[in-house]
């Protein structure tokens, strides 16, 4: 099998089971705590004076939501993602909105989009999961009108971001040899895939973008320490690690991973500090 093919069905099968179900299940924390990167793209779609928006990996669609309000009725805004999960939520969400925004259950490195249909393309989180980041970026340029812009934001390295790696590096000792995800060779989709900014000004020149900028982006994120433990079972590799455990494996590594994230806990909110790029690019 083509390794664009089986990385595309991976991804696909994937936010189509668990993590799909996990992300539907985290949906208030997540979409709370991803605050400031939803303003971060309101304001930069407002802006541009953006009026057709697609947001790319739209999950559950809190961004695409935010987008559509904040444009109001000059702007008409789309979410794609692959997970039928996510983008059915998506849509019961958005049902009262007016402006009601449009969600597309489909892969958008290979769905034929409406040739330029589209003169912002942004994203939270969303564009590091395809198999031919070359090819996507190409399919979504068609899409876009001529001028047009990319406003992406993607996490920066794990040594930037050392919330999103702790769990992980607590468990490593308490948990079975092997029970952990293996890591992911440098630029292998995943969350950390855009971290090298030369690596993906090539792939945007390769899909045909121009002027590619990538800004370095500090954002201060909070979630309730209450919703700490929920957050750290069902997302990232210790989520899938723990879902192998019996019960008492189970609270043994969550007595070692917990305490771990003391130092980002003040009172009553964990302070999630993240280290993004905001790629820009025009079409």
């Amino acid at each position: 099998m083509d390794d664009t093919l089986r990385v595309a069905e991976e991804q696909a099968a994937l936010w189509n089971g668990s993590s799909g179900e996990a992300w539907v299940a985290a949906q208030a924390v997540l979409d709370d705590l991803f605050r400031p990167v939803e303003a971060l793209l309101s304001e930069t779609a407002a802006s541009l004076g953006a009026t057709s928006v697609l947001d790319i990996g739209c999950g559950t669609g809190a961004t695409t939501i935010a987008l559509a309000r904040r444009l109001g009725q000059s702007g008409a805004c789309t979410g794609v993602d692959v997970s039928a999960t996510m983008i059915d939520v998506a849509r019961e969400r958005a049902a009262r909105e007016k402006p009601q925004p449009r969600f597309v259950c489909a892969d958008a490195e290979t769905h034929p989009f409406e040739p330029d249909a589209f003169d912002l393309l942004t994203s939270r989180f969303g564009v590091m999961f395809f198999g031919d980041p070359v090819a996507a970026f190409a399919n979504l340029r068609r899409a876009t009108v001529p001028g047009g812009a990319l406003r992406a934001v993607v996490w920066r390295g794990p040594e930037d971001n050392p919330f999103m790696t702790t769990a992980a590096r607590a468990a490593a000792d308490v948990l079975p040899e092997g029970a952990l995800p293996q890591g992911r060779p440098p630029g292998a989709p995943g969350q950390f895939a855009f971290a090298d900014p030369d690596r993906v000004r090539t792939i945007l020149d390769g899909g045909g973008w121009r002027d590619p900028d990538l800004e370095a982006v500090d954002l201060p994120c909070v979630m309730p320490a209450s919703d700490l433990r929920s957050y750290v079972t069902r997302l990232g590799p210790l989520s899938q690690a723990l879902r192998g455990l019996d019960d008492a494996a189970r609270a043994q590594a969550l007595e070692v991973v917990l305490p771990a994230f003391d130092r980002f806990t003040e009172g009553d909110v964990v302070h999630v500090d993240i280290a993004c790029w905001l790629v820009g690019a025009t079409a």
